[in-house]
Formats: structure tokens, sequence, C-alpha cells
């Protein structure tokens, strides 16, 4: 018979990278929770003995972080400061056979997939049972809800489906399980994340099926606001407007990495989609959900990206004036398509195309913040911060979008709370109000 008093360890899970990532970290935590194990969650403090880091290794800034995070919990390891080092993750599955042989102080290396036998270092086997009642690391207002795991598109920048694996839709079942037990602890805001959104459903049930999930979602008790992530351009299935439109609880806010609008780049890049198809999609979201937030991210820098195509995309931004936009540098991924393209785009030539697309959509992004002064939006706040209560629109996600801010000297608001909030001023990319009821 097992006894907490032969559970002397305390495991910090430190997490880097993506939502998805953080999933992944939030079902590790509790499973080992579950069978008594002491876990803290990117804990500074130096009382835990075990540390397992799960790595990113999207981007080679990416990798580095997670690398350097390895070696410095590895020295840890070697001054005697912790017994144990484990490693899991992206970047464990991309490379885990160089990194044993250049890291030898980490105890075991996992993949993505491999949370069994990651349990199984502690004497502890995966429970179905603890599918639906996942821990979370957010504030206890919103959480992350993975519908599917891992990619079948074949786009030539992306490692994804090398560390992921291929498709995997999560049942519908299963999912408003889960959303049903995080509704009853609280949260109020579901992220749907995925690494392709729209090819949801596909392998289980033959369809596209993520208009049912959403429908299904939305009979959940508690939940406010769904949000979705990750939707991919190509094929797009335009029936999830039409639940968008419907679906009060459904926010109007699609985040859709676009990555490019030079059909000779879109064409290298294999995303099966023209700037003319692009566009017209870009029209079918607007004329059917108005007032629709767009946010997509953009690639510079991919190889034989000309000046020309660049301007081209900048041209796109201008013409589309995305509510938000994120820009990437390209990053040449060993065994992608694309990396059997010469990287001639020179790394200061990225980087002054990235700035100058980021100065373009700050000027988008003010100019859209200006409109909203004098206009009242729900806002549910996450946190307080420097003299001021932060919340958020239904056009923003947590960490990545634009900010309302009320000040705290002369209003109050309960963290985790909706409050209808007047914009009195804005900035680029955050806005400030007062609470008007």
């Amino acid at each position: 018979m097992k006894t907490r008093t032969l559970r002397q360890d305390k495991i910090n899970v430190v997490t880097l990278g993506c939502s998805k990532n953080l999933v992944d970290s939030e079902n590790l935590i509790t499973q080992l929770r579950a069978n008594d194990y002491d876990v803290v969650h990117d804990s500074d403090e130096e009382n835990a003995n075990i540390v397992i880091v799960n790595t990113c290794g999207f981007i080679d800034v990416a990798k580095q972080e997670s690398i350097d995070t390895i070696l410095e919990y590895s020295k840890v390891k070697t001054n005697g400061g912790i017994d144990k080092l484990y490693v899991t993750g992206c970047l464990s599955q991309r490379y885990r056979e160089d990194l044993e042989r250049e890291i030898p102080e980490v105890d075991a290396w996992f993949g993505t997939l491999e949370l069994p036998g990651l349990l199984s270092r502690f004497n502890v086997d995966y429970r179905q049972d603890l599918i639906g009642e996942r821990l979370i690391t957010t504030p206890p207002h919103y959480a992350y809800l993975k519908i599917s795991e891992g990619c079948n598109r074949t786009c030539s920048f992306c490692a994804i489906p090398l560390m992921r694996g291929k498709h995997v839709s999560r049942p519908i079942e299963q999912l408003v399980t889960e959303a049903r037990s995080l509704a009853r602890r609280g949260v109020k805001e579901l992220m749907l994340i995925a690494q392709e959104l729209t090819y949801y459903g596909l392998d289980l049930y033959k369809n596209r099926e993520l208009p049912a999930l959403l429908d299904a979602l939305c009979e959940v008790e508690g939940i406010e606001w769904i949000r979705l992530h990750y939707a991919y351009p190509s094929k797009f299935p335009t029936e999830i407007f039409e639940v968008m439109a419907r679906q009060p609880k459904v926010c109007n806010y699609l985040d859709i990495p676009l990555q490019h609008a030079a059909n000779g780049v879109l064409e290298r890049m294999r995303r099966q989609i023209t700037r003319e198809e692009t566009t017209a999609l870009m029209g079918t979201a607007r004329a059917e959900v108005p007032g629709i937030a767009i946010r997509t991210t953009m690639l510079v820098g991919f190889p034989g990206e000309t000046e020309a195509e660049f301007e081209e995309l900048c041209d796109f931004v201008r013409q589309m004036e995305f509510e938000r936009l994120g820009v990437f540098q390209y990053s040449h991924e060993e065994n992608t398509s694309a990396h059997d393209l010469p990287d001639d785009v020179p790394a200061e030539v990225k980087a002054d195309r990235a700035a100058r697309l980021m100065e373009l959509q700050q000027e988008i992004s003010f100019r859209k913040n200006l409109e909203k002064v004098n206009q009242t939006y729900r806002v549910l706040f996450d946190r307080k911060e420097g003299g001021y209560f932060v919340g958020r629109t239904e056009s923003d996600s947590p960490e990545v979008d634009n900010e309302v801010l009320v000040d705290a000297k002369n209003q109050f608001v309960r963290i985790g709370d909706f409050a209808q909030v007047r914009v009195t001023s804005a900035a680029e990319f955050d806005l400030f109000g007062e609470v008007v009821e």
C-alpha cells in the first residue's frame, strides 16, 4: 500500500512555448497530483528536487530558449540543487538523440506523445478518468481547450508535423465533459486551440465538425465566451461563420495565420491558397460576421522573398486592415521541404522587414483604437497591474492582443468578472476606460 510518508519529492514543471504545451503540462501535473505528488508550475522557488522541462522546438529562438533552460537546470543538478531532471515536449521529440549526447545530465527524454512513459518514472499509471479534471495554470476564469493534436498540412516551412504527428481529433463528448468540469471550477472563457482548427472531426466523423462542436460547447452552463485559435485559410469551412453569427457565446474573433500574400511566396510555402482567394475569404468573414476581429500572423524572410514580394505583403496588410497581427522571421528548419531552398534573405533584412510590417500594423491598430473612443464594450478583467485593472474585450485573446485599462484609484472591478466599460482614450495597442455599470 502506498502511503504519503513515502512521497518526499517535490516536482517543478517548467513550460516553454505555446498554449498547446501549456495544456500538456497541465495534464501532466493533474496526473501527478492525483497520485499524491507535490507539484508546482514554473516556480522560482528552489525547494523542488525534481524538474521537468516541457520544451518548444518551433523556431530558432524558441529552440534556443529551451536549450538554455535545460542547460541551466543541468548546472543546478551538477551542483546538487536538484536530484532528477527530465525533458519532454517538441524539442525532445525532434532532437532527442543529439540532445542525449550533448546533455548527459538529463535523466530521461520524452517526446510529445509519451506522457505515460514519463509518468512511469514516478510509478504512476496514466488515468483516463482524469481527462475531464484537468488542473489549469491560467487565471481561473479562462482556460485553453485543446481539441486535437498534430497536423496533416504540408507547409514547407513548418516542422510541427515532425514533432506532433498526424492530426487526431478528440471526441465531442470528451471535450464537452472537460468544458463542464472547467465551468464548474469558475472558467468563463474557453480558448479552443489546435494546430489546425478547421480540420477538426475529419478523422473521427469523416466531416469537418467544428460547427457541431461549437454548438455543443455553447450548451455548457457557465461558459460565456468561446474563442477560436489557429485556423487554416485554404478550403476554410465557412459554416463556422454561420455558427459565430448565430451563437452569442462564440466570440466574433478568429485567429487565422495567413503567413504571406504574394502568390509566389505562398506557392513556395505550399499554403494551397492565393492572395485573391485569401482576400475573398476575409471579405466573407466580415460580411457574415459584422464586427469580427481577425487576428493573423505573417512570416517574413522566407527563401527567395524579394523586396517586391514583401511590398506586396505590406500592400495586402494595408488593404485588409487586420484588427490584430503578429510577425515571425523565417527560421530555416531541418527536415522541412523549405530547408532544401537557400536561406538567402540576410538576417538583418528579415529583422528590418519584420519591424517595418509591425510599424505598419501599429498605425492600423492605433487608428482602429481611436474609433473606439466613447464606445462601450463588455470587458472581462484578468488582473490588477501597475495601478490599473486590466481586461479584454471580445476582440482580444490573453497575452497576445490589446488590453483595456481601468484606473484602480477611481474604480473597482473584481478579477474574473465582466463589466461594461466606456473607452475614454486609446493608444496603439491599449484602450483606457471607465466602468459604466
